[in-house]
């Protein structure tokens, strides 16, 4: 029986010649990334083992960027946790380097890896065709420890793409609109695999920005086939080889196979309180808004500030709102500096920050209060995940937040 490119991926790490949807395998892992979210929890728990040991220190990748600077003496005495572990057992270390997934993405990750990260948007690995899954402190501690973990295979979800995104759509309105439709558990425990003529119109940008959502399906992962748009990556970020590049076979089995014609996707936003409750832009019209953010790992690189600045350029952030833009890294920042980006935006009145997760993570910067509504880039939009549990989270992509920030309610780009 064919497989799938999660299977191969799987079979790869297993060292067997075959891997089946609902098998169990034990797995090599490719490497283990953490940020400062949960760090301090799995140091802790090392810490308590009668023998720690870390199996291959060289696999290991952490990340400072969730609260950035930080925002309390508790978060500077989690984050030194984190910096003085690092050192003490010679941890790849990033701090202000970016938000965690770009950073892995820009410097670490190949095709056919498996690697696990403490954070659920791990899944954003499969645009370079990887097979990247979030866990908790620990699963991820008993791979630091063991340089392995199990992996139940998971089932596959197909998604043929054909034509090109047009209608001032963007790759994050086709996953938004994705998981409008299948629902925010229509993935739950598969691998959501794309594929099809349709990614040859799509940007690593866009893929990063389909495969980071991913998750918000309950998927386990995503997968992209590797192209020579995967391959021009790798070889503008270090000359990068990869592990192995896969596809499915045409005898592999799908669990559901969904045709997108990506010419028929509009702009959307995901209304409060769930990433699923889906509505074109033109039936949220006139929303007032507080707040508007770009930014995070969905949408905080440089095509999308540049698709910002395009709009934003000449005109004004509305008196009414706080515009806050933030680059996913320290490149993606560097890279808006030298093209003039980030001039277009602080001259409209935009509030642009260093490279971190921000207003996405709800914790450290453009925190909302009660009865604000704030138009995100970001990934989630549940009850109180940018501030206050009575404040709203609309979800759209850079243009939508954009156009929004300049007219301080929610509309389209094209409506300017």
């Amino acid at each position: 029986m064919g497989m799938t490119i999660a299977e191969k991926i799987v079979a790869r790490a297993a060292g067997v010649s075959e891997a089946h949807a609902n098998d169990i395998h034990t797995v090599e892992l490719d490497y283990l990334m953490s940020n400062d979210g949960t760090t301090h929890l799995t140091i802790d728990m090392y810490n308590n083992l009668k023998h720690p040991h870390i199996a291959d220190v060289s696999k290991l990748v952490w990340i400072v960027d969730h609260n950035v600077p930080c925002d309390s003496p508790k978060t500077a005495a989690s984050q030194k946790k984190m910096r003085d572990f690092a050192k003490e057992h010679g941890i790849t270390f990033y701090e202000g380097a970016g938000v965690c997934h770009q950073v892995m993405i820009e410097n670490h990750v190949v095709p056919g890896q498996l690697i696990f990260g403490a954070d659920s948007h791990t899944c954003a690995y499969g645009a370079l065709g990887a097979f990247g899954t979030g866990v908790g402190c620990t699963d991820y501690l008993y791979g630091m420890v063991t340089g392995k973990s199990w992996v139940l295979v998971p089932e596959t979800l197909r998604f043929n793409l054909t034509g090109k995104l047009g209608n001032g759509a963007t790759a994050r309105d086709l996953i938004l609109t994705i998981i409008g439709q299948i629902g925010a558990n229509g993935a739950n425990y598969h691998a959501m695999e794309f594929a099809g003529p349709g990614m040859a119109s799509l940007t690593m940008s866009d893929r990063i920005a389909i495969c980071n959502l991913c998750v918000e399906a309950g998927a386990k992962t995503a997968l992209m086939e590797v192209d020579d748009v995967t391959l021009e990556y790798l070889a503008a970020h270090g000359g990068r080889k990869p592990a192995a590049c896969y596809t499915s076979d045409p005898d592999a089995k799908f669990e559901k196979v969904y045709d997108i014609d990506l010419s028929t996707i509009v702009p959307v936003v995901a209304k409060p309180h769930f990433v699923d409750n889906i509505a074109p832009v033109s039936e949220c019209t006139g929303i007032k808004i507080n707040e508007a953010f770009l930014g995070s790992c969905n949408n905080g690189r440089l095509e999308d500030l540049r698709l910002g600045a395009s709009i934003i350029k000449g005109k004004k952030v509305a008196p009414t709102v706080r515009f806050l833009v933030v680059p996913a890294s320290r490149e993606v920042w560097l890279d808006a500096m030298k093209e003039g980006i980030l001039d277009i935006f602080m001259e409209a009145g935009a509030i642009v920050m260093n490279p971190n997760c921000s207003v996405c993570w709800g914790s450290c910067q453009g925190v909302i209060g009660a009865g604000e509504v704030l138009i995100s880039t970001g990934t989630r939009n549940f009850k109180g995940r940018a501030g206050d549990r009575d404040s709203f989270v609309y979800l759209g992509s850079a243009a939508t937040v954009t156009a929004s920030a300049i007219r301080g309610e929610i509309c389209s780009a094209e409506s300017l």
